[in-house]
């Protein structure tokens, strides 16, 4: 290794001492902040005209940072989201050089210095339940696939999950004895309880029956016996949108994703009247105000807010002061 390019040290350090062992990071965080830098060399090398292997620290410049966050946006078609995750691993790697190299303290702090980017808040868009019966219709429940996607949209539904969580999911998460429920690790490593349907634990024990899998490994399978991939379930469920869009038309305007069945479980949990504390916690949220988002979207809770306070009247007849011209003149002389 080139000692005169400390980089490659550095980036192996921040990866395995730092991010891994002492920050003891999730396997997702780590494979996000890979993705990151694996963009991210490739088009400061593609800029700079040379290999990746022979980028320096020096090539990584705040100036290029803002270039590869333009191009995140306007070229490959990145969210603000988006953007402003990619920034985060990239900042996260400059944190940690600015400890380990000095010399190095003040291109670290100009790129530090790049500002996330502010978006709008936009209303999650959420299934109604209508939608939701006619996308969990499509499925042939007859064949394996059918039963395993049937069942794999009907627990995302019930715990309102996040897709990977569900994919993660064992046959020892699960309790399958009344009362039925699963134990779920969601961000930051926190384990959940959440309550499962009578119908969905059945759903789960046939998919056992027909796909028996060790308590330990993943139930959600494809026809190999590897796991599904969150690319594979979106694939499939937008067939399974499209096709149900004829019966509800209304799915036709709207971008279903898994993560859309974990908006409607909060969004039909607020409508049941259901505390937002029990909800933050059957979703795993870390903050009180993302659940209270929902309670803000959900608009058939509003409109029944509404109907709880009576419209304003008019007066027959104007208020006494104003009959009372004696009382106007008395104070247009003050």
């Amino acid at each position: 290794m080139n000692k005169a390019n400390p980089f490659p040290k550095l980036m192996r350090a921040f990866f395995y001492e730092w991010l891994v062992e002492q920050r003891n990071a999730s396997v997702h965080t780590v494979r996000s902040y890979r993705d990151t830098w694996r963009l991210f060399l490739r088009f400061v090398a593609q800029r700079a005209k040379k290999t990746v292997a022979m980028i320096t620290l020096a090539d990584l410049t705040a100036s290029e940072v803002a270039a590869f966050l333009r191009h995140t946006e306007q070229e490959r078609g990145g969210t603000t989201g988006t953007r402003n995750c990619r920034l985060a691993a990239i900042r996260s790697f400059f944190n940690f050089v600015a400890t380990r190299d000095p010399a190095s303290i003040a291109q670290c702090v100009e790129i530090l210095n790049v500002p996330v980017k502010r978006a709008p808040v936009s209303e999650p868009c959420y299934l109604e339940p209508a939608e939701v019966a006619a996308i969990l219709a499509q499925p042939d429940r007859a064949t394996i696939e059918g039963l395993r996607d049937h069942a794999l949209l009907s627990f995302l539904y019930n715990s309102g999950a996040r897709i990977q969580e569900a994919l993660d999911l064992c046959p020892e998460m699960i309790r399958f004895d009344s009362p039925g429920c699963v134990r779920l690790t969601g961000k930051g490593r926190k384990e959940r309880i959440c309550p499962l349907w009578p119908e969905t634990v059945l759903l789960l024990k046939k998919l056992l029956e027909r796909q028996p899998r060790d308590l330990d490994k993943p139930l959600f399978v494809n026809r190999y016996g590897e796991p599904l991939s969150a690319s594979g379930v979106r694939f499939k469920l937008a067939a399974y949108v499209k096709a149900a869009a004829k019966s509800e038309p209304s799915l036709r305007s709207k971008h279903v994703t898994p993560h859309s069945f974990r908006h409607a479980t909060a969004i039909h949990l607020v409508s049941a009247g259901v505390d937002v504390t029990v909800i933050r916690s059957w979703l795993g949220h870390v903050s009180l105000d993302t659940t209270n988002h929902y309670a803000r979207a959900n608009l058939e809770t509003k409109r029944k807010a509404l109907e709880q306070v009576s419209p304003p009247v008019t007066a027959a007849h104007p208020p006494s002061w104003k009959r009372d011209a004696s009382l106007l003149a008395w104070l247009d002389t003050l």
